[in-house]
C-alpha cells in the first residue's frame, strides 16, 4: 500500500487524507532491464545514477550538487507538484513521472505532491489571459482520479502523496502577508507571461500573482532534497529556493525536464488543446494517435518517454537513415508506450487492428504527409480533401462522403458538414487509393 503523509493533524487536511481511502492501485508498470540490472543490488554507482538521472533532463540546478549528493550514498528526498485541474493524466505528464519513477529504482524517496490548494488558484504559467477557478469539489474529483493513474508508472510501495492544502488551510492571514512581503511586483514581472500581459495592459489578477508564491511555499513546508518541474516551471521552482534560503533553509535542487509536444508537434501535449494522448484511453485510439505523428515528433518522443536506452533509439534512427520503413518504426513506439499502460498483449492486438484496419484500403506505406490551412480556425471536410488533392472539387468530395468512401484515421465519415479543428493531425483517404496524412495549421 502506498504511504500518505502530513506535515499537520489539523482538520484542514481531513478532505485531501479521505480521498486516499480508495483501494491502492495496482503496482506501478515494469521497469525496462536496463535500469533493473543497475538496481538489483542495490543503489548503483553514484557516476551511474547520475548519468541516468541527467538523461532527457533540461537543466540541473545545481549539477555539481546533486554529484556531491550522490557520491554520499544519501537518499534523496525528492518531489514534483501536479494541480488537479482536469481529471486526466496524459503522456505529457509521464515525462516528470517516468523520472520520479527513476529516481525510486535508484532507492529515492518520492513525494507525489497533489496541488489541491493551488489547483483552486490556477496556474497562470502560459497564459495570456487569467484561468476561471476550480471549485473545491472540481479539484478533489481531479484529485481522486490522479492517485488511480499515477501507480501505472509509481510504484505504489516506494511513493509518499501529499496535498498542499494541508500546510496552506493552516496558514493564517498574517502568514500570508508575511510570505507576501518575502517577494517583489517587479520580480513577478520578470516571468515572461506576466511581462507579455502587462506590456500588453492585460489585466493580472492579484491572486495570480500569488501563484508562484504559493507553489514555492510547498517547498518550505515539504524540506525536500530536489525538485522535479517542466521547464515552463522554471521561475516558480527558482521562486521555492528563494523562499527557502529567506526562511533559514538550505535550498533544494532542481531538475526541469523538457516539455512533451502534442500531437500536432507544436503545442504542448495539453487535453484543452485536444492533441493528447491520455494514459487511460483504449489501446486502439493510443496506437491510431501515435500513427498519426510525424517522423520528426517520433524521435522526439522516443526521447521524452521511451525507456529504451540512448544507444537503441541511434540504432533505430541509422536503420531509417539505412531504409527502414519509419512506418515499422513507429509501430516499436506506440506498442512500448500500450504495453506500458495496459499490457503486451494489448499492444500486439491494436497493432494487428490498425494494420487490418488500413490493409484493405492499400494504405501505402510511404504515406504522403501535407499540410492545409484553416483560416478561421477550422476547416469543412470537404475543402480540406480539395485542397490536399484527393479530390478534384469539393462537390466531388461531397459525393464521396454521401457514398461512404471517405475516411478519418480509418473510420468512415458520415457527416458532409463535418469541420476540422486547427491542430488535427490525420489519415485521410478517398476511396481505396487516394489517401495522405493530413495536418490542419
Amino acid at each position: 500500500m502506498y504511504r500518505r503523509e502530513a506535515l499537520s493533524t489539523s482538520s484542514h487536511s481531513a478532505g485531501p487524507a479521505a480521498l486516499l481511502e480508495s483501494p491502492a492501485p495496482r503496482n506501478g508498470a515494469a521497469l525496462p532491464t536496463y535500469i533493473k540490472q543497475q538496481t538489483e543490488e542495490g543503489m548503483a554507482d553514484w557516476q551511474e545514477q547520475f548519468d541516468e538521472l541527467m538523461r532527457g533532463a533540461a537543466e540541473c540546478i545545481v549539477e555539481q550538487e546533486l554529484k556531491e549528493q550522490l557520491k554520499t550514498g544519501k537518499r534523496l528526498r525528492v518531489k514534483a507538484g501536479f494541480d488537479p485541474t482536469a481529471p486526466d493524466l496524459h503522456l505529457g505528464h509521464t515525462v516528470l513521472l517516468n523520472k520520479m519513477r527513476q529516481f525510486q529504482q535508484f532507492g529515492h524517496e518520492v513525494i507525489f505532491l497533489i496541488g489541491d490548494f493551488t489547483g483552486m488558484i490556477g496556474d497562470p504559467t502560459g497564459k495570456s489571459v487569467t484561468r476561471p477557478p476550480l471549485t473545491r469539489e472540481d479539484v478533489a474529483e481531479n484529485a481522486k482520479t490522479y492517485q488511480e493513474q499515477v501507480f501505472k508508472i509509481l510504484d505504489p510501495e516506494k511513493t509518499t502523496i501529499m496535498f498542499n492544502s494541508t500546510w496552506m488551510n493552516q496558514m493564517s492571514s498574517v502568514d500570508m502577508i508575511k510570505l507576501a512581503a518575502q517577494y517583489t511586483v517587479a520580480r513577478m514581472l520578470e516571468r515572461d507571461d506576466f511581462s507579455k500581459r502587462y506590456q500588453s495592459n492585460q489585466p493580472i489578477a492579484m491572486h495570480e500573482l500569488l501563484y508562484p508564491l504559493v507553489q514555492g511555499y510547498d517547498s518550505v513546508a515539504m524540506k525536500c532534497d530536489i525538485e522535479l518541474g517542466g521547464t515552463d516551471q522554471k521561475f516558480n521552482l527558482l521562486v521555492g529556493r528563494e523562499l527557502q534560503k529567506s526562511y533559514g533553509q538550505k535550498p533544494q535542487m532542481v531538475m526541469t525536464m523538457p516539455l512533451m509536444e502534442g500531437l500536432d508537434g507544436v503545442k504542448k501535449m495539453s487535453k484543452s488543446l485536444g492533441n493528447y494522448i491520455g494514459i487511460n484511453e483504449a489501446p486502439n485510439d493510443m496506437f491510431g494517435k501515435v500513427m498519426s505523428v510525424s517522423d520528426e515528433l517520433m524521435w522526439r518522443w522516443f526521447e521524452l518517454i521511451s525507456f529504451r536506452p540512448l544507444t537503441e533509439i541511434a540504432q533505430l534512427k541509422r536503420e531509417m537513415q539505412e531504409g527502414r520503413n519509419p512506418r515499422d518504426i513507429k509501430f516499436e513506439l506506440a506498442k512500448e508506450i500500450i504495453a506500458r499502460f495496459h499490457s503486451h498483449q494489448a499492444a500486439e492486438q491494436a497493432q494487428a487492428e490498425f494494420v487490418a484496419r488500413f490493409s484493405q484500403g492499400a494504405l501505402p506505406e510511404d504515406l504522403e504527409e501535407l499540410s492545409v490551412v484553416a483560416n478561421d480556425g477550422e476547416l469543412p471536410i470537404a475543402n480540406l480533401l480539395k485542397e490536399a488533392n484527393l479530390v478534384a472539387s469539393t462537390s466531388e468530395a461531397l459525393r464521396m462522403i454521401r457514398q461512404g468512401a471517405v475516411k478519418i484515421d480509418g473510420e468512415k465519415v458520415e457527416d458532409d458538414k463535418l469541420k476540422i479543428a486547427i491542430g488535427t493531425s490525420a489519415v485521410f483517404q478517398v476511396g481505396k487509393r487516394r489517401v495522405a496524412k493530413v495536418t490542419v495549421s
